[in-house]
């Protein structure tokens, strides 16, 4: 048994804040289709990887050319996204709040993508402590660089942090920073999911602070 309190929540932001996976499905399917016409169902295969990542893959070489055009198409996309919150989510950070846990956002996402979210979202900043995106970090998740530097910001050991996630490079960047992990069932299946974290579950609705501390082996403050 863990005999330590939970501290802070560490949020990644797409497919676990917001519900905006399908969107992003969405533009890269059309990318996807554009691009590479010869691989169907790739936008289902690059679900999770950072920007960078998804360029160096598939879109090198030949296609170099390509990134500034595909940036520019995404930045105007993301204007225009919806970010719903995933339900519960509002009511589980506030009950953390009153419990004395910190909350930081973890994203790989870039300072253009929160403006826009920001706009949407009035209320966003208000439900952290930390807000941390790519330009903060050295390495990209799977690393534990971004984890662990959220961590450092909050003034909170690694051990008593717990991590949300939806996909496979940061589910692993949360195992590798040595923090517990939650995994949101929104992108990816339970069977990919499970093996890399300690719970899941499909959404916030009805997940307090005890009932989180509970299933995550620690103890339960006053």
């Amino acid at each position: 048994m863990q005999e330590s309190l939970l501290k802070a929540a560490l949020f990644d932001l797409d497919g676990v804040v917001f519900d905006t996976e399908p969107q992003y499905t969405i533009f890269w399917g059309e990318q996807c289709r554009l691009y590479h016409p010869e691989h169907p169902g790739l936008e289902q295969e690059i679900k999770g990887s950072t920007l960078t990542q998804i360029y160096d893959c598939w879109f090198s070489g030949p296609l170099l050319k390509e990134q500034p055009v595909i940036t520019e198409r995404l930045n105007a996309y993301e204007r225009q996204m919806d970010y719903d919150y995933i339900a519960g989510f509002i009511a589980l950070v506030d009950d953390l709040h009153r419990h004395g846990v910190k909350t930081a956002v973890v994203t790989s996402s870039n300072l253009p993508k929160m403006e826009s979210v920001y706009r949407k979202q009035p209320g966003f900043k208000r439900l952290f402590d930390a807000i941390l995106t790519s330009e903060n970090f050295e390495r990209s998740k799977p690393d534990p660089d971004c984890y662990l530097k959220a961590a450092q910001t909050l003034g909170v050991e690694p051990g008593a942090c717990a991590v949300f996630e939806d996909s496979v490079n940061g589910l692993r960047s949360g195992r590798a920073a040595d923090m517990k992990v939650v995994g949101l069932l929104t992108t990816n299946p339970t069977e990919v999911v499970a093996p890399l974290s300690d719970i899941q579950i499909a959404d916030y609705v009805g997940l307090t602070y005890d009932a989180l501390s509970h299933s995550l082996n620690f103890t339960v403050g006053q």
